[in-house]
């Protein structure tokens, strides 16, 4: 029971902390110009977002989950789009940014539960930390595709204007 107790602690820990964190990350390092890009930019596979509507199916339960703005009363709620002007585009396809980083370094700790718990367990904290993260970094993803489409035509109709 102090082991369950030890990992739970230490999971809610990474997670306040990781999720904290990075609501205060400045927006400079979410641009297209940042190290992190390699990370955000659309792969082969995603083919325009197909992949994730079409294989996973994202659409459909995307809005079951939680967002995690909501839970901690804090950064940006994206349930849904509050505005549908440039500028909000823009703001949602960063915070996809930030929340799917926030997914990715929340699997990353995953493997030190090695340390001080046995091994079956160790494997039972990737899992969980797979199956916690994962799905939250498909639905940054498939979002942010349709966003960046949806932004590229907004703007090449303002600058028409």
């Amino acid at each position: 029971m102090r082991l369950f107790l030890l990992d739970l602690g230490v999971w809610l820990f990474l997670h306040l902390t990781i999720s904290l964190g990075l609501i205060k990350l400045p927006d400079r390092f979410l641009s297209g110009s940042h190290l992190l890009y390699e990370l955000f930019k659309e792969r082969s596979f995603e083919k325009n977002g197909k992949f994730w509507k079409d294989k996973v199916k994202v659409h459909k339960w995307k809005d079951k989950l939680p967002d995690g703005a909501s839970l901690f009363h804090a950064g940006y709620k994206k349930k849904e789009l509050q505005n549908n002007d440039i500028y909000t585009i823009r703001v949602f396809i960063k915070e996809t940014k930030r929340a799917e980083l926030t997914h990715w370094l929340l699997i990353v700790p995953a493997p030190f539960f090695f340390l001080w718990n046995p091994v079956w367990a160790g494997w039972v904290m990737i899992v969980y930390a797979l199956l916690v993260n994962v799905p939250f970094i498909m639905i940054q993803r498939y979002n942010r595709i349709r966003l960046t489409r949806i932004e590229k035509k907004r703007q090449t109709y303002t600058d028409k204007k």
